[in-house]
């Protein structure tokens, strides 16, 4: 009998050395997503970055735009305030944009309608056709617009600008009030209709308050998008109608004062407030969609029983 030689017994490698193919892949997931987070707040201090430059020179007390400031003070709100160019430059903006908010509401919820409900040849055409001032250059829109005033004598009138703002704000209303419709049950419609309304009592007392929290977040946004228009008002605004953002305009081409600053500051607090609003008004959309969904598949469940 030969006796076998005992092997050799190789030296174990230890299991915690050696990386898993999940540790791999959460580590390298961990390391996305912390570039990812990096890259994003480099893109949000790049836009945010400006405010941080022309809030305190609103505050400056240099008679000229400086960064830092020398000192602290109040007088260039003061002069917003007091000098009638910039005061009768606000309220008209204000004027043409509460007059264009009133215009895109009902003409953009009433095309949400007909493009959502409707089944008719060409709606995905017309639907684009509505929206596409969300992609064409403003600067080709203003041209445009001003050539066909010229023949109407629409230029310097308060009236044309807010008709050109109307065709820039229409598509906000338009894809914020189709979004709600998208998510409403018409069945509610039949039974308000089954049970003797009308079609204008079933749209003001059923379908309205639904869809109510789009309608106003689109009439917030083609507010201020009206607001702070400049190019089409560069163009057709002439000597009668000049807005607040013209005005801006005017003066950083003929004065270096930190006015626009204060000017500047103003607008950015009030838009921040209007896009508050609109974002409040989404999520209360998005709860009432989704209390709607809910009761449609308890009531799908209880049938089901």
């Amino acid at each position: 009998m030969t006796a076998t030689a005992p092997s050799a017994r190789l030296p174990r490698a230890d299991a915690s050395a050696v990386p898993r193919p999940r540790q791999r892949a959460r580590s390298s997931f961990s390391l996305g997503r912390a570039l990812l987070w990096v890259v994003v707040g480099l893109v949000l201090l790049f836009l945010v970055f400006p405010v941080f430059v022309v809030v305190p020179v609103s505050f400056s007390s240099a008679k000229y735009l400086q960064f830092p400031p020398p000192g602290w003070s109040l007088q260039w709100y003061e002069n917003y305030f007091i000098r009638p160019g910039w005061v009768d430059a606000t309220f008209l903006s204000i004027r043409v944009a509460l007059v264009t908010t009133v215009l895109a509401t009902i003409l953009g919820t009433a095309a949400s309608l007909a493009l959502v409900r409707g089944r008719f040849p060409g709606r995905n055409a017309i639907n684009s056709f509505m929206v596409s001032p969300l992609v064409v250059p403003t600067i080709i829109v203003a041209i445009g617009v001003y050539f066909f005033y010229a023949r109407v004598r629409l230029v310097g009138h308060p009236l044309g600008l807010s008709l050109a703002h109307t065709a820039l704000a229409l598509p906000f209303v338009i894809t914020n009030v189709s979004a709600t419709l998208h998510g409403f049950d018409e069945r509610l419609e039949y039974a308000a209709m089954n049970l003797g309304a009308n079609r204008w009592q079933t749209f003001r007392r059923v379908t309205l308050p639904i869809i109510r929290p789009g309608v106003f977040a689109g009439a917030l946004f083609a507010f201020i998008t009206s607001f702070d228009e400049l190019i089409v008002a560069l163009f057709v605004s002439g000597s009668g109608a000049v807005t607040l953002p013209r005005k801006m305009w005017d003066g950083l081409r003929q004065e270096i004062d930190p006015t626009i600053a204060a000017v500047s500051t103003v607008l950015i607090a009030f838009s921040i407030v209007i896009l508050l609003s609109a974002e409040l008004l989404r999520q209360r959309s998005e709860r009432t969609r989704t209390a709607t969904w809910a009761a449609e598949e308890e009531e799908g469940l209880g049938a089901r029983e």
